[in-house]
């Protein structure tokens, strides 16, 4: 962990600072009032050290903690303040903050102090230079953390990255500065982040290949408190999986399909074993385990593997459903059977490959039944919800 403070780059020189102004800072807040005063001043030095034509943007969930009359007493016209009263999201507060941003490059920073505004002219120059975003970064060379940060921290960042490798090749996705613009951002659809972390989801849904990364140091927050509690950091999972599902579509959901069908197989078997328990015949026991399991397999796809789809109609798709699960059967026989009466029919353990081969077929053609015919997405683009 490297926690000493980086040598600061050279200032850039004035003129090519201007190249991609004028500048919108979005900041999204819940009770920061009180770094608020020290964001806007270090914001004033930067703007008057080069010159810019900078709008700042604070996004407000609601706070009623002063934060208002801050911005306010602040007499800064090139300030202002959005207030949200119906949600209470970091990240579609920057949604919102860049919607409503009036120049073409956009910055994404913290209210805590935790980002160096004075990084933004080699953020702006890297953009300029030909990134589709660039990215304040504590883990490239150069990049450190405050004295403080604690190992565990440090290892739940080093695993939340980690996971977040297969979406992109950043080493800092969970970085919450970075600047872009604004035009890359309009195009974006289907934006629809959970929990904090909307740089990551702007790089996985604006389709960015090209990211840039300059190194910052990293401070701890000296004022409030954090908002990166355990929930969070649980939302940043279900945040994964959706962008997972964005970008390797077919491939995780067949991934769900077969955990799904593994739960099935663990519910067939428990409830046939409790049927032969109870003193019900063979054929009743092995009848009520597929039945139940069918009935688990479709209420858990639906939920899960294909949730797109789950404000359909439920019966409509319960009977596509079984009719698919009817046809996958009769493949998986079909498959078997063909394959036992003629490659397989005196190989060692010929029965039991056939057998794997037609629950594979199956399997494949229930995926592609749901995932195409029952549970076909009809709608690209979802709307952001608050969760």
């Amino acid at each position: 962990m490297n926690s000493e403070r980086g040598t600061d780059a050279a200032e850039p020189p004035l003129a090519e600072v201007r190249i991609l102004a004028p500048l919108t800072i979005v900041i999204p807040t819940y009770r920061e009032v009180e770094n608020i005063p020290f964001m806007l001043a270090r914001l004033a030095a930067l703007r008057d050290r080069f010159d810019l034509d900078l709008e700042v943007i604070f996004v407000d969930d609601d706070s009623r903690d002063g934060s208002v009359e801050r911005v306010a007493e602040s007499g800064l016209d090139w300030a202002r303040m959005i207030v949200r009263t119906d949600s209470r999201s970091l990240s579609s507060a920057v949604i919102a903050g860049m919607q409503a941003a009036r120049n073409p490059v956009l910055i994404c920073m913290d209210c805590d102090l935790s980002h160096p505004p004075e990084r933004i002219p080699d953020m702006i120059l890297a953009l300029g230079a030909g990134q589709q975003m660039v990215i304040g970064s504590r883990y490239v060379a150069g990049g450190t953390t405050d004295d403080n940060w604690g190992y565990f921290r440090y290892l739940v960042s080093a695993v939340a990255t980690l996971l977040a490798r297969p979406l992109t090749s950043v080493s800092d996705p969970m970085s919450g500065f970075f600047v872009l613009r604004k035009k890359d951002f309009d195009q974006a659809r289907g934006l629809n982040p959970v929990g904090y972390k909307i740089g990551l989801e702007l790089i996985v849904k604006c389709g960015f290949d090209n990211v840039g990364e300059v190194p910052i140091h990293f401070v701890d927050r000296v004022h409030g408190q954090s908002k990166l509690t355990i929930r969070e950091q649980l939302r940043y999972i279900r945040h994964l999986r959706r962008l997972y599902i964005h970008k390797f579509a077919n491939t995780m959901h067949f991934a769900q399909f077969l955990v799904v069908g593994a739960t099935g197989t663990a519910v067939n078997l428990v409830v046939l074993t409790l049927l032969a328990a109870a003193g019900l015949p063979e054929a009743v026991a092995l009848g009520g385990g597929i039945g139940v399991s069918l009935v688990s397999n479709f209420a858990l796809n639906r939920r899960f593997t294909f949730s797109y789809a789950r404000h359909e109609n439920i019966w409509r798709q319960f009977v596509g459903f079984v009719g698919a699960s009817t046809v996958g059967m009769a493949v998986n026989y079909a498959v078997a059977l063909s394959l036992i009466s003629s490659i397989l029919r005196d190989e060692p353990l010929g029965l039991q490959i056939a057998a794997v081969a037609g629950v594979g077929c199956g399997m494949l053609f229930n995926f592609i039944g749901n995932r195409f015919f029952v549970f076909r997405k009809r709608h690209i683009v979802e709307p952001i919800r608050e969760e």
